[in-house]
């Protein structure tokens, strides 16, 4: 069975399912270190530590800053020959770094300013390694799968990703009480090696086996262009740069919530370590099963998937804009508010939206003038980044500058809430002039559209 591709039949082979389940296997391993370093340790260091908001979240920030060089690692994973060694090798390193963030923290309670100097060298590397391993992990995704099947390896992978989280979450909740700080580096210790050893396991030889599915025909005679000749081309394509702003602008957003829920079942709910571990879990079961959502219907309606893909992200940052408005509202009720379905709705608007998003990532990375997965992945990884880094810090910022505004703890987040509430809503303006079923150029000039389309 063949396709046509730029006038020319190619094979339609790649990934097959198993493959597919094996790929995200490592985005399982490595969600599940981060979220002990992002959502638990956070908490750990606003409550347990008692320092102000805005160190854990300059630290995540700090994380999410060196993630800027995605591109530039996409593009190495590109011309290198081998992205395995690039997923590995930031697998290790986020394992490591993960355990050495956690051992930060005996440090901070008896040497305040040697411990942060720890913690922010920790942070730094835990930088590297996602933003080596993911990025290199996705270009892998799309390039060695079929262009027919990516939507749903997109959803199949995040949604891996996220059991990871969960799993992780509850499981390290059940430990983590009574907390002590040498619990929490042997359960980061244990997760990071577990991790290691699964993604190792996964993605082992699927390079060698899996043929590339990418298209180079139109570029056989050509030199390998420059980095900045890459990323030039990737922010002339409209869909491209128009992508890059709904992804910075819809992180943005999500980011800022992301280090304050745990504090703020903390001080508000009164709940203890481990049962704010367990309120991560239970976003993230909301985020689950609204990428299972959407990636049935997606399923049941493939010949409207595009359009099925963008309704389900505006209506994703819609419902997510909503969430964040309640908990707005629970400020001035809690501890009575029901917050476990809180956060669940805020959880599943969140993962139709990223999902779907996904889905078109998928078929953008591929539709440019040149093969440039690892690239066009590094840019939107990077975009990511620095929406986390920003919306992280000035999400924690903002709590800690409404409270001295307001002597209030309720009503700080209140605020915040409510302004990470409006700028979902921005997302999902911008997100209607989204094309999610884009073709790559030269595939159309130099054969009919009806011989090859990426599917969304």
């Amino acid at each position: 069975m063949t396709r046509t591709v730029s006038g020319k039949a190619a094979p339609l082979g790649g990934l097959g399912w198993l493959g597919i389940l094996r790929l995200g296997l490592v985005q399982a391993s490595l969600g599940s270190i981060v979220v002990l370093t992002t959502s638990t340790l956070n908490r750990v260091m606003v409550v347990e530590l008692a320092l102000a908001a805005v160190i854990p979240g300059a630290l995540v920030s700090l994380h999410y800053a060196v993630q800027m060089l995605r591109p530039v690692w996409g593009y190495e994973s590109d011309i290198g020959g081998s992205r395995t060694r690039w997923i590995l090798g930031g697998m290790a390193l986020l394992a490591l770094s993960g355990t050495a963030a956690a051992a930060s923290t005996i440090v901070l309670e008896s040497d305040f300013w040697i411990g942060l100097a720890c913690a922010i060298v920790a942070f730094v590397f835990i930088g590297f390694g996602i933003g080596a391993a993911g990025t290199s992990l996705l270009a892998l995704l799309a390039s060695r799968t079929a262009p027919e099947r990516r939507p749903a390896a997109a959803t199949i992978v995040w949604m891996m990703m996220i059991a990871g989280i969960v799993l992780t979450a509850f499981v390290s909740g059940q430990y983590l009480d009574p907390y002590s700080h040498n619990r929490l580096i042997l359960i980061t210790a244990i997760a990071g090696a577990i991790s290691f050893a699964v993604a190792g396991g996964a993605v082992g030889r699927i390079e060698r086996r899996v043929p590339d599915q990418r298209d180079d025909s139109a570029d056989e005679a050509a030199e390998k262009p420059s980095f900045w000749e890459s990323l030039g081309e990737i922010w002339s394509d409209h869909d491209a740069r128009l992508f890059t702003v709904f992804v910075f602008t819809s992180m943005l957003a999500y980011s800022m919530q992301d280090l304050i829920l745990e504090p703020f079942g903390g001080l508000l709910y009164g709940l203890e370590p481990g049962e704010t571990t367990q309120l991560s879990g239970n976003q993230h079961s909301g985020v689950f099963l609204g990428m299972a959502t959407v990636g049935i219907l997606g399923s049941l309606m493939a010949k409207r998937k595009s359009k099925i893909l963008k309704m389900f992200t505006i209506l994703g940052c819609v419902g997510s804009g909503v969430a964040l408005g309640l908990l707005a509202v629970s400020s001035a009720f809690a501890p009575d508010w029901p917050l476990k379905l809180n956060i669940f709705l805020l959880g599943y608007a969140n993962g139709t939206f990223a999902v779907a998003a996904i889905g078109s990532m998928m078929s953008l990375a591929g539709a440019g003038v040149k093969s440039r997965e690892g690239i066009r992945m590094g840019t939107w990884g990077a975009a990511q980044g620095i929406a986390f880094g920003i919306g992280g810090f000035f999400g924690t910022a903002a709590i800690d500058f409404t409270r001295y505004l307001t002597a209030d703890v309720a009503q700080s987040y209140a605020w915040v809430f409510s302004g990470e509430a409006l700028l979902f809503l921005l997302a999902a303006l911008i997100a209607t002039r989204l094309n999610m079923a884009p073709v790559r150029p030269h595939a159309v000039s130099s054969a009919k559209s009806s011989d090859f389309q990426p599917a969304v």
